[in-house]
């Protein structure tokens, strides 16, 4: 059941002033993704000052494009309390991935909101939840992505270039994912040597299903993910480049 499904419940409501509108599916028919539960989250949650916007970002061109723009436009989704209520239903140790499309909720521009997220985490207790996040890693948002992956929800910090996956693995908050020049497919080093490894199901050769590495919020490696498209450098743009869930 999609969350646009449930009838209204008379629960003190979590969502911010602005409006964001979020969509569930409990079976993704990505064959990247593999059949696990997945999230949208209108495109108003991004930074606004990501680079990839109207400039290769996936989830703007495709299929996925046409259910994005329907959340975002509130033709299909929920609230963010419809969210939480999906999440907690999922069976213990489930895995499943927040945001094939859109990012974590912003309190104002640039600003992740911390108490969402935190929400979030609690509703993902028990079970193996994870995404990725182009919000700049600025003292607050480092702190609520920090809480999050220490509580159990796997955020991922997205880099574009090598090098800044090298700062953002200094940082010590989170595990990192970067973008890889077109056509990579083999392994890489980055600038100060840390291994990136390629993402399997980029490559074809899995499913997230049967992988999970981007969950594995204590690892040490940095996973890579080529480009594709004209112009697309958007690490998601590999992950989640198929059909729409």
């Amino acid at each position: 059941m999609h969350s646009c499904d449930r009838p209204q419940r008379s629960v003190a409501s979590a969502t911010p002033p602005s409006t964001f509108t979020y969509h569930f599916t409990r079976i993704s028919r990505n064959a990247k993704t593999g059949p696990i539960p997945v999230t949208t989250t209108s495109a108003n949650s991004c930074p606004p000052g990501c680079s990839l916007k109207r400039n290769g970002c996936y989830a703007e061109n495709g299929p996925l494009a046409l259910h994005w723009r329907a959340v975002s436009e509130e033709g299909r989704g929920g609230s963010f309390d419809d969210l939480l209520q999906d999440i907690s239903t999922l069976r213990r140790h489930a895995l499943w991935r927040h945001n094939q499309a859109g990012d974590l909720t912003p309190s104002s521009p640039g600003v992740i909101d911390g108490r969402l997220l935190a929400k979030l985490v609690q509703a993902n207790k028990g079970r193996r939840g994870f995404t990725y996040t182009h919000y700049a890693p600025t003292a607050a948002n480092r702190a609520a992505i920090r809480s999050a992956n220490e509580l159990g929800f796997t955020v991922n910090l997205s880099a574009e270039t090598l090098a800044q996956a090298d700062a953002y693995a200094e940082l010590g908050i989170a595990p990192v994912v970067v973008i890889l020049p077109r056509g990579t497919t083999k392994p890489k080093r980055t600038p100060r040597g840390r291994h990136v490894v390629m993402c399997p199901a980029s490559l074809g050769n899995t499913d997230c299903l049967n992988c999970g590495i981007c969950q594995q919020r204590d690892r040490v490696a940095i996973m890579g993910f080529p480009a594709h498209g004209s112009g697309a450098k958007h690490v998601q743009g590999v992950f989640f480049g198929g059909r729409p869930s």
